[in-house]
């Protein structure tokens, strides 16, 4: 049978027009689409800038049911689904992200740094640490480091967050030479806990090296010198302290007491702290002096110098500390009511006499070396919270 060529010039018109037709419904469709898509975004968005989280939810779930793929309202729903402390379903959301194959490696790692911080606001730090711990080599390492610092702070695995800190020293993502410091000094403290002395003189000395400038480790090693009984070392250690860290000086004072009466050294350390008071006052620093003039003066003549002392500082600056500390050496015409006005001072001045963190205004009455409300490091201040 012989191809009659009429049917061609029949067949090619009508698939012309049934091509058009297609690409007419095709063009139809995804213009129906593209207006509910983008119509369900800029009301999601509309409802997040009026601060509206569950309406904008569901804009944006609405958004991605017309339209999965897009990644971008998924990171969006993720990040609200967290805001709004809905973890399990930021967590569905982005492990979603991870599971497609036609996910960038951008976005990739955008979906794992969201799953770690959905697993960390979540309180579930194994799980967060994992998924931290898979963002080295990113452009997200140094805030995932960051990250594991706090978790492993938190936990204190100090071994852990040593090995953190340093390979973000090693990295130039920062000085951390501070905080290893502190790291070392708390491994100390739980070896001294533990009765190994000895390894804690060690891992103190380790902290003096690390960051001479700190004085968190002298302090800690002049301690130790003084329960072992090595008085003249541990005047040693803390006059080192008053050199390279002089503003540090009123943590020390008390102890600087302590040290300088069991050496016979009252005169020579009063001196010292003398020169820091003129310095810069301090209500540590003149009380420290207060007691040092008292170990060296006969009874009634401590009395005078310390009225002395305190009523000078009186005459610089108005404090209501000092001035219960001034009615303590004071004689009254009516003693019978001097106990009862000490008290009244005493409570009064109390709140006065406490450490205030600089980052977050958590007041304490011993100093911190990270504050236990907002877990920053050296944030306190050695001064009291009249001194500020």
């Amino acid at each position: 049978m012989e191809f009659d060529p009429s049917w061609l010039l029949i067949g090619l018109p009508l698939a012309f027009v049934f091509g058009w037709f297609a690409s007419r419904l095709d063009q139809r469709q995804l213009r129906a689409d593209s207006r509910r898509a983008p119509k369900a975004y800029f009301k999601g968005l509309n409802y997040l800038l009026n601060e509206q989280q569950d309406q904008a939810i569901d804009a944006f779930i609405e958004a991605v049911q017309n339209d999965p793929e897009t990644t971008e309202l998924h990171f969006a729903l993720g990040n609200l689904f967290r805001r709004r402390g809905e973890y399990n379903r930021a967590v569905r959301v982005h492990e979603h992200l991870l599971s497609r194959d036609d996910l960038s490696r951008t976005d990739r790692e955008r979906a794992q740094h969201g799953l770690a911080l959905d697993y960390l606001k979540a309180g579930l730090l194994d799980r967060a640490e994992d998924a931290l711990r898979r963002l080295e080599g990113t452009p997200f390492e140094t805030q995932a480091r960051l990250a594991l610092l706090t978790i492993y702070e938190r936990s204190h695995d100090w071994t852990q967050a040593s090995t953190i800190a340093q390979r973000m020293q090693d990295a130039h993502q920062g000085d951390f030479s501070q905080r290893q410091a502190h790291y070392l000094c708390e491994q100390a403290q739980l070896r001294r806990a533990h009765g190994d002395i000895a390894a804690a003189r060690t891992l103190l000395g380790q902290a003096i090296a690390t960051a001479p400038g700190a004085p968190r480790a002298r302090l800690e090693l002049a301690r130790l010198q003084l329960q072992q009984g090595e008085h003249e070392d541990a005047l040693r250690t803390l006059t080192e302290l008053a050199r390279a860290a002089p503003t540090a000086l009123p943590l020390a004072a008390g102890l600087m007491v302590e040290a300088a009466n069991a050496c016979h050294e009252q005169a020579s350390v009063a001196a010292l702290l003398q020169a820091h008071y003129r310095d810069q006052v301090s209500l540590d620093v003149l009380d420290a002096i207060v007691a040092l003039q008292q170990a060296a003066k006969p009874t009634g003549q401590d009395t005078v110098q310390a009225q002395s002392w305190y009523a000078d500082y009186l005459n610089h600056e108005p404090s209501l500390v000092v001035a219960a500390k001034w009615l303590a050496h004071e004689t009254l015409s009516h003693e019978e009511r001097h106990p009862a006005i000490q008290r009244a001072l005493d409570q009064a001045a109390k709140p006065l006499t406490r450490y205030r963190c600089a980052a977050c205004g958590f007041e304490a009455l011993q100093h911190f070396w990270q504050c236990p409300g907002c877990q920053s490091w050296d944030s306190y201040p050695p001064r009291r919270v009249e001194e500020l």
